[in-house]
């Protein structure tokens, strides 16, 4: 896939928020059983309409970063998938999309990890059973080709997700939140041929701690599983051991995955914990940590963030293709009024990219932020373009 910089972003953004501005409707069938492909009715999943063309707000586009104006999660979903594969700009075209329902952030969460090698696959969301306009657009355009590791699936329908006519469909299904959880980690080994050598563990009840690992699941495939604080279910139980003895890592304090819970997971793998005073720092803890081939390790300049505001919950899913794809890097979380936290923007101070001759050959820092500006202000977006922008370095005063 061709990365995105800055020189594409203000065409793929367009791209983008073209799909937001199609009508299209549909409603899915009901096929729920794992594994198994289906051909609905007629010979397209979406709308006979061509995108029209659209231009961003000139506030959409900074030096540094780069927005999605949207602020609910169906839409948001449909445009990271344009901006990662943005087929009408003659890019690449994914094999298959992910669909789970935008009630379910647990499904949208545990689903990010079938966007790394070597499904690559998008998440998109669908709402009760039916098709939004949005999602109907971007499977369009996107017209997955089909993969021929999951048997020529154009679609991977998650829990209760609806189903796309025209669109060939695998189904994972699940009883609940873990089951379905521990089914896509198995569905994303058989596809890769191998399980992870790590799992992470969030709570069940805690979106905001969850949000990050989506993040990095669609990057590096490590599956993303369920726990509650005070119960490791069977089935977050039975997908572990399936790994093996993995390295299992618990995002959050003991107030989403209590100490006895921890201790338990420590009977299956070797478990670390990652927790902060706030999910903002805990962001910025699990954006900064690595451990061997475990996590970002982002702390020098040279990379790309996503921003993004809590209160959504399905929206980490969403946007979790930013992270696996073009620049690459963590979520980072701001404040609920869309402001920068102080903990976050400490960390891009750290990690603020500087030249000494010529900033040609520096390194760059880039941005997407997830949100319309009634969400994520302006004002948010400049402060974050100024702590990414590369800046001369004084010399070392020198030696009498």
């Amino acid at each position: 896939m061709r990365p995105i910089g800055n020189r594409r972003a203000t065409a793929a953004l367009a791209l983008a928020l073209s799909a937001l501005a199609l009508a299209a409707c549909g409603r899915g069938g009901d096929s729920r059983d794992e594994g198994r492909t289906t051909r609905g009715p007629g010979s397209s999943p979406g709308p006979a309409a061509s995108p029209s063309p659209a231009t961003p707000d000139l506030a959409s586009v900074t030096k540094n970063t780069a927005r999605v104006e949207a602020d609910e999660p169906v839409e948001v979903a449909a445009a990271v998938a344009s901006i990662v594969y943005p087929s009408d700009l003659g890019g690449d075209r994914p094999d298959a999309v992910a669909l789970a329902d935008v009630r379910d952030w647990r499904a949208a969460v545990a689903g990010a990890v079938l966007m790394a090698p070597p499904l690559r696959a998008p998440l998109l969301l669908t709402d009760a059973g039916e098709i939004p306009a949005a999602t109907a657009a971007a499977i369009e355009r996107l017209s997955p080709r089909g993969s021929s590791r999951a048997g020529g699936a154009q679609a991977v329908r998650l829990g209760t997700a609806g189903s796309v006519p025209g669109l060939r469909t695998t189904s994972i299904a699940g009883d609940d939140p873990f089951a379905l959880a521990g089914r896509i980690a198995e569905y994303r080994a058989r596809l890769a041929g191998r399980y992870a050598n790590a799992v992470v563990v969030v709570g069940s009840d805690s979106p905001e701690l969850a949000a990050p690992a989506a993040a990095w699941a669609a990057k590096s495939g490590d599956p993303v599983l369920f726990a509650t604080r005070t119960t490791l279910p069977t089935a977050t139980r039975r997908a572990i051991r399936a790994h093996g003895r993995p390295r299992i890592y618990v995002l959050g304090s003991a107030a989403a995955v209590g100490d006895g819970v921890r201790a338990q997971l420590s009977r299956l793998g070797t478990v670390t914990r990652l927790a902060a005073r706030t999910p903002q720092a805990a962001a910025v803890a699990f954006a900064r940590f690595s451990e061997g081939a475990f996590g970002w390790g982002v702390s020098d300049p040279g990379h790309g963030f996503v921003f993004a505001a809590p209160g959504r919950p399905a929206l980490a899913g969403a946007a979790a293709a930013l992270s696996a794809s073009g620049s690459y890097g963590p979520l980072l979380l701001l404040d609920d009024d869309g402001g920068l936290p102080a903990v976050v923007r400490d960390y891009l101070l750290d990690v603020k990219p500087g030249y000494s001759r010529d900033p040609v050959r520096g390194v760059y820092n880039h941005a997407w932020i997830v949100g319309a500006a009634a969400t994520v202000p302006f004002a948010t977006q400049a402060e974050i373009d100024g702590l990414l922008e590369i800046a001369p370095v004084p010399p070392p005063p020198s030696e009498p």
